[in-house]
């Protein structure tokens, strides 16, 4: 497959997760970045361009700007990657979409429920397609988690557990901390901890399970006076098939670095997996010994074997997943065999339904909250 032409929105000079985006991107081979506005700074826009050897006509101060560049050139871009803060994820998926361009966006999908409604309607107007790069769900590991589950190995599922415990808001950031000051903004992040980490845990849930969330009771506290922000979260949940959950999601929780762990509990069996060690699966059947998992042991499905890069015992993790993510993208772009494991923009709108009830439930006094 001809690598696919790419375009990114944010992630210029000081980001973090363009820089992600954009090693995820190449590392199969699937995409070549040839275009961006990298920032709404034009100084600082232009300067990150020409440090990422992007050619100067294809170097943006808008994203508006951008799309309807891109989309009048005979080699325009085929896709664009958004990975600016949560408010302007909407907006800008919306202007390349109106130009039939692809769209690869951070999660989650917008900052508030009536941005993704807005996307929704957009994506279904547009010859475009939109993905959303949970990464987490990229992992091999998962996808063997996910299949097992489908499969029944683990019988009628009656409990998970997800939890995503940070500590690097147990004290206040510094005023020059980029990535902590929009985030700890409740305009552009549309919440703290339930919509930064969060929607990993509940993502990964709905994911490995292949269910839905429909109701949910929520407690969303704040740590710190004048943080207009959640930076702890606790959700139970209920799900389509019936069982039952929670979430914990705190970026207070001192000692714990990025420590996303997932726990499925069924009738026959059950599955762990921590986001820290994820080449390892434990899987406990009732009555056996629980058996230790690897992405190179035996009994490990397709599914983990097709989004596996390097022998078993050397280290695939955060990056790998991420680029899982980009080179399904590329093949349902491309038309090939595309990948029923890809985030959709109905995945995205789920998510972002989460936080909305989550919000609404905690000021509510966790109060249940239908999700439909």
């Amino acid at each position: 497959m001809a690598p696919l032409k790419l375009g990114m929105v944010g992630g210029g000079q000081g980001a973090f997760i363009g820089g992600v985006h954009r090693m995820a991107s190449r590392l199969d081979g699937c995409f070549d970045l040839v275009a961006g506005a990298f920032s709404s700074d034009p100084t600082r826009a232009h300067a990150s361009a020409a440090e990422l050897g992007i050619a100067s006509d294809r170097s943006y101060a808008d994203f508006v700007e951008m799309a309807k560049a891109e989309a009048a050139r005979d080699d325009g871009i085929d896709a664009v990657s958004i990975v600016t803060p949560n408010h302007l994820h909407g907006p800008i998926a919306e202007a390349f979409l109106a130009q039939d361009i692809s769209v690869i966006c951070d999660k989650p999908m917008t900052a508030t429920l009536a941005q993704a409604e807005s996307l929704v309607a957009a994506a279904e107007a547009s010859k475009g397609h939109f993905f959303l790069t949970h990464n987490y769900t990229g992992y091999p590991m998962i996808r063997q988690a996910r299949q097992m589950v489908a499969e029944g190995a683990l019988g009628e599922i009656r409990t998970v557990e997800a939890n995503y415990l940070q500590d690097w808001l147990s004290v206040a950031p510094d005023e020059d901390n980029k990535q902590a000051k929009w985030r700890l903004d409740a305009a552009q992040s549309g919440g703290g901890a339930i919509g930064d980490i969060g929607t990993h845990a509940h993502n990964l849930a709905c994911f490995v399970l292949g269910q839905r969330v429909t109701s949910l009771s929520a407690t969303l506290t704040s740590h710190f006076a004048g943080r207009m922000v959640d930076d702890d979260a606790r959700i139970t949940l209920e799900f389509e098939g019936r069982a039952k959950g929670h979430i914990w999601a705190s970026q207070v929780a001192i000692g714990n670095e990025n420590n996303l762990t997932l726990a499925v509990y069924g009738s026959k069996g059950s599955l762990r997996w921590a986001q820290e060690n994820p080449n390892v699966l434990c899987f406990s059947e009732l009555g056996k010994a629980p058996q230790m998992m690897t992405r190179g042991g035996a009994g490990v499905s397709v599914a983990a074997v097709g989004v596996t890069r390097i022998p078993a015992g050397h280290p695939e993790g955060y990056l790998e997943a991420f680029a899982t993510l980009y080179k399904e993208a590329a093949q349902v772009m491309s038309s090939q065999d595309g990948s029923h494991a890809t985030i959709s923009i109905q995945d995205g709108l789920d998510g972002v339904r989460f936080v909305d009830a989550c919000q609404r439930s905690s000021r509510g006094a966790s109060a249940w909250i239908e999700l439909g």
